[in-house]
């Protein structure tokens, strides 16, 4: 069940990463680029930032999988684990430039 649970967060990310059937654009207009209270759209509401949560998405997704799959093969298991971790710490890194020079770069 982990392994399902891995794969479809794999999925979901590159489907949205790749904006099939539009699914990216109807996110960014229906909830990443309105505003949240007083914090205005961020970094998620550009083209550029929504692809960087969409890879997250996946690296969790590719880190789930290597837990999965770490019961059967442990070799492997760890490979995608540390893959995952290592995509989701430099992604958060991205991301976490992008929203503070888009926060940055707001007019007040």
């Amino acid at each position: 069940m982990v392994i399902v649970i891995g794969v479809l967060l794999c999925v979901l990310g590159q489907v949205l990463f790749f904006n099939v059937g539009g699914t990216a654009d109807a996110v960014i207009r229906g909830v990443t680029s309105r505003s949240l209270g007083e914090l205005a759209p961020g970094f998620a509401a550009s083209r550029t930032g929504f692809r960087v949560y969409a890879l997250l998405i996946s690296d969790i997704g590719v880190a789930v999988t290597g837990l999965g799959i770490a019961a059967s093969s442990a070799a492997v298991g760890a490979v995608l684990l540390g893959l995952g971790l290592i995509g989701f710490l430099v992604g958060s890194v991205i991301a976490i430039v992008g929203e503070v020079s888009t926060y940055r770069a707001l007019k007040r």
